[in-house]
């Protein structure tokens, strides 16, 4: 993709990553990502982030479409994530800024990644100012959204706000803008991207919107560093309350069942607990973990105002792959969901209680005991697992009935 003027003298000039499948090391991204890089062009030129290091070439190719590197005055690293900023040390070298903005967070980052002693870094804080000429850009920072350095950059003229790692998507795409895209692809794009990223800081995500509130940001183009830029009065409306919405996280009337199995007695009881999620009129979803990556779980966990999860007994604990699905959870916090557990064993059954404290050390409130089964599900099994779910699904659905 060619560099794009996305607002007079502010263009797009970042890159696709149509490959990339795994994100951070730990999240699938099915639909590839974008590394959004952005150069306002006036008496002084500004380059908003970079993008990956082995990305560093397109970058330059396509600034220098627009100025040659040296007439890029200033650099403002929003983030120092490397997936924005792998290419810094590359573009200092090209462009020889004569300022490089950045949090006070931010400087002690750089300088763990690069050698910045001759660096001209200054660090702006909330309500800090540049003049670029014609035009102004505010900083507004957003600690823990999702690192500490993290910050957003406004350009008041232009109504624009440059939002890094917030209000992102892992898409890469042949267009550039939300209102190109079908609504549902990526709204399920954003619950990804918010459910394994940004879910742990959702109480920083409502004060930020809140601050954006405060300073009264008069946003007409929301540009953040991965995915598609909203750029319509509907599109920005859409992106903010899904946001408020996503970290509000208020219990929905939708079950999450997840499992793993060794010779499908487990399984067994996750269909029956299905069965009585169904006679309470909850809807639900079955993930077996060794079909489902984890970030695939926790996506849909965003619709789901309960969890419950199931494994075996193996070597007096629970299999690895439900270890590591509770390990990941527990890391991105999700709140006011109700909990649940089960598991089939041989000899001493022990899983179903691990996983019941698992879920309890998340303040998940758990309307049954954690239900094991000896061996080979029975009829009497089968009953208390449908019980289990009759119980989880009711007290789920008068939640959601408030």
């Amino acid at each position: 993709m060619a560099p794009v003027e996305i607002r007079k003298d502010l263009f797009w000039v970042g890159t696709a990553d149509f490959g990339c499948r795994n994100f951070h090391g730990y999240s699938l991204a099915p639909r590839g990502t974008s590394y959004n890089a952005y150069l306002l062009r006036d008496e002084k030129t500004v380059l908003f982030d970079t993008v990956q290091a082995h990305a560093a070439p397109a970058l330059l190719r396509h600034l220098e479409e627009i100025v040659p590197a040296e007439k890029v005055d200033y650099i403002v690293v929003n983030h120092l994530e490397q997936d924005h900023a792998g290419a810094l040390d590359e573009m200092v070298r090209r462009c020889r800024p004569e300022k490089i903005f950045c949090s006070a967070p931010g400087a002690k980052s750089m300088a763990g990644y690069f050698d910045t002693r001759d660096w001209p870094v200054q660090t702006v804080k909330t309500g800090d100012s540049i003049s670029t000429g014609r035009r102004h850009v505010s900083f507004v920072e957003t600690r823990m959204l999702h690192w500490p350095d993290s910050m957003f950059s406004y350009i008041p003229e232009e109504k624009t706000l440059i939002s890094n790692d917030a209000f992102g998507q892992n898409i890469a795409s042949s267009f550039l803008y939300a209102d190109q895209a079908e609504r549902s692809d990526l709204s399920a794009a954003v619950e990804e991207y918010f459910y394994n990223i940004v879910l742990p800081f959702s109480s920083q995500v409502l004060k930020t919107l809140d601050l954006a509130a405060e300073l009264k940001l008069d946003i007409e183009l929301l540009a953040p560093d991965h995915g598609l830029i909203f750029r319509t009065p509907e599109d920005v409306a859409f992106i903010l309350a899904k946001y408020r919405e996503l970290a509000l996280q208020k219990p929905r009337k939708k079950a999450l069942i997840f499992y793993d199995t060794m010779w499908q007695s487990t399984g067994q009881q996750a269909l029956a607990i299905a069965d009585g999620l169904s006679e309470a009129d909850v809807p639900y979803r079955i993930m077996f973990l060794k079909n489902h990556h984890h970030s695939e779980v926790m996506t849909a966990l965003a619709s789901c105002g309960a969890v419950i999860a199931g494994s075996p007994t193996h070597n007096n604990g629970l299999l690895p792959l439900v270890v590591a699905m509770l390990t990941y959870m527990k890391g991105l916090r999700p709140q006011n969901r109700l909990g649940g557990a089960f598991g089939s064993y041989g000899w001493s059954g022990e899983a179903p209680g691990q996983i019941a404290d698992i879920l309890g050390s998340m303040k998940m409130e758990q309307p049954a005991p954690p239900l094991k089964c000896l061996y080979k599900p029975k009829k009497e099994d089968l009953e208390a697992a449908r019980a289990l779910g009759r119980s989880i699904g009711r007290e789920l659905a008068a939640r959601c009935a408030v």
